[in-house]
């Protein structure tokens, strides 16, 4: 990744306000870029987005992605060359509980977007030139398989969360083909990606039903963890992983939209590929001798028992690779966890992670 393209680029980031929104708008803000958020309020109190005090430095708009006119007219007064579509119901849990509400956000918020990106005027001196549509690993139909799904394999989705994020995954694919083809790239000018990545973890991550947020809540409060589905096994990656990897991809399909203009796995190492009880036994003993963790007794709606992801696109043609492994990655959470537990400054604490990173 080169750091000096971002600089002064105009880039709009829906779901600014979320977990991996935060900490991608902390990275952007880094690299110099002049960044344009639209999301509705932090969904958790404590959030990232307010802790590290990020309507500072960039252009915030509450906004609801369902609301087709307001994100059109913030898309045109930000005149972005590049959007990062990451506002989405991220909760499989949720999505069994409200789900006209995840479609509704996830389907059509995508809809909105993209109609949003075709119907500007395209005489105007700057024009969007890539679109990154954030979706998840999820996005798969889950045959239980022990080797990684590749980008050309079925999509499908068991929960409404999983599907509706298959579907805006087919709207994307549509809209490509139908609008932003890229055998017609000279005319529209715009590379129309997704992206799917596995199971972001990091710092500041205060989300329910979540394993790694659920287990720093309980060590923060002496409690033991309760885990249910311990030998289910997840994709789990630092939030900085898939993040590089979607600067890395808007950066290539700026300087060359058609080639770029397709669906990207980003996931971790085939051996960070862990069960969540190994992950609650690695924050216990990392913690202290008085963390422990319990396996819940109650039945859950379906979760699915082992994703993995192959990744083989990015690593042969972007050149990305994860960097850090599964204990480094919770390490840092636990890093960021003191600091915050000290009253630290957090947004500190997320550059210098940025930086270790990096280097």
């Amino acid at each position: 990744m080169n750091p000096s393209f971002w600089n002064n680029k105009n880039v709009f980031v829906t779901g600014h306000t979320g977990f991996k929104g935060a900490w991608l708008c902390l990275w952007l803000h880094q690299l110099g870029a002049n960044v344009t958020g639209y999301a509705l309020s932090p969904p958790t109190e404590p959030n990232l987005f307010h802790l590290c005090q990020i309507d500072q430095f960039m252009h915030s708009i509450h906004g609801d992605i369902r609301n087709r006119d307001h994100l059109q007219n913030a898309i045109e007064h930000a005149d972005p060359d590049i959007i990062i579509h990451m506002a989405a119901q991220p909760l499989v849990r949720a999505s069994y509980q409200h789900p006209v509400e995840t479609y509704e956000i996830n389907v059509m918020g995508t809809i909105h977007l993209l109609e949003a990106v075709r119907t500007l005027d395209r005489n105007r001196k700057n024009r969007v030139k890539v679109i990154i549509n954030v979706t998840t690993d999820k996005c798969y139909e889950n045959k239980e398989w022990s080797w990684g799904y590749r980008e050309n394999d079925p999509l499908g989705g068991y929960d409404p969360y999983s599907n509706s994020k298959a579907c805006s995954e087919l709207v994307t694919s549509s809209y490509r083909q139908s609008f932003f083809h890229p055998n017609q790239f000279d005319d529209h000018g715009v590379s129309l990606i997704s992206a799917r990545s596995g199971n972001v973890i990091g710092g500041g991550d205060w989300a329910p039903d979540r394993l790694v947020p659920d287990c720093i809540r309980s060590l923060l409060k002496h409690e033991s963890i309760k885990i249910r589905n311990p030998f289910a096994i997840r994709p789990w990656q630092h939030v900085l992983e898939p993040l590089a990897g979607y600067l890395l991809l808007a950066q290539s399909a700026y300087a060359n939209g058609p080639k770029f203009a397709q669906s990207w796995n980003f996931g971790p190492s085939d051996h960070d590929a862990r069960s969540v009880e190994w992950i609650a036994q690695y924050l216990c003993s990392q913690w202290g001798p008085d963390a422990a963790y319990e396996v819940e007794g109650e039945v859950g709606p379906h979760e699915a028992k082992f994703l993995k992801l192959d990744c083989s696109r990015a690593k042969d043609e972007l050149g990305w690779v994860p960097r850090w492994s599964l204990e480094i990655a919770l390490d840092k959470i636990l890093e960021w966890t003191q600091a915050y537990r000290s009253n630290q400054d957090v947004r500190a604490i997320c550059y210098k992670q940025i930086q270790d990173y990096q280097s």
